[in-house]
């Protein structure tokens, strides 16, 4: 069963969503069409990041705890990551917009983006000698400055990844060695600060916002331009 594990991990992060998206009142299955057209166009970019990383030895993977079905040189577990986590996530920003009327990060939303900004921007350019933190902090930083010039409201994607932060640190501690005899993902310090939290690196969090924002986005915008009523 050892082998099922990381396939295990991406099952349950989206098993919850995915019985909640057949909700009659505010039923997400309708909303499959402009996700998966956001979530193809993100996983793409993503994999290919994935795989250049892991041929270049940034990152790799267990394979006591993998089935042994790759794709190029990313195992399917892997790759199933970049649909199960975006799906729980967007999910949970589609669900919070529903249920949260006045979102309590409204007032601050631009305060925390600028905080970011500067904390990535300064991060990443000192740390260039360092591959998965000096890409990681200077795309997300891109990002933020971007969203930012275009007056975006960001509440609701704060809110969403505020919301999905402890489950994020159990999966991903599992992923990173929580609670196992060894890390199913490993990670060449080398390549990154060497800060963990718990045993996830503190490149994690930003890679994942990154991540789940851009899905957020290209899910909103198929939403309103491709499949609106």
């Amino acid at each position: 069963m050892q082998t099922y594990t990381y396939l295990f991990i991406d099952l349950c992060c989206i098993f919850v969503p995915f019985i909640a998206s057949f909700y009659s009142k505010h039923a997400f299955y309708k909303e499959w069409k402009p996700f998966f057209f956001a979530n193809i166009i993100v996983g793409g970019f993503f994999l290919i990041w994935d795989a250049d990383f892991t041929y270049n030895g940034i990152w790799g993977f267990n394979s006591d705890y993998l089935i042994g079905w790759y794709i190029f040189n990313l195992p399917i577990e892997e790759v199933l990551f970049f649909l199960c986590i975006p799906y729980a996530c967007v999910f949970t920003y589609f669900a919070l917009k529903y249920l949260v009327k006045t979102n309590p990060l409204k007032s601050s939303q631009k305060l925390i983006s600028i905080l970011l900004f500067f904390y990535l921007l300064v991060m990443g350019l000192f740390s260039l000698d360092k591959w998965y933190t000096s890409i990681t902090f200077l795309l997300a930083a891109i990002y933020l400055i971007v969203a930012f010039i275009r007056k975006q409201n960001l509440s609701y994607h704060y809110l969403a990844y505020f919301m999905i932060l402890p489950f994020f640190f159990l999966s991903n501690g599992l992923l990173t060695g929580s609670f196992l005899d060894a890390p199913i993902v490993w990670y060449n310090n080398n390549e990154n600060l060497g800060i963990r939290m718990l045993t996830i690196p503190i490149e994690d969090i930003f890679y994942g916002m990154l991540l789940i924002f851009i899905n957020i986005d290209l899910y909103e915008f198929f939403k309103l331009n491709l499949f609106s009523k």
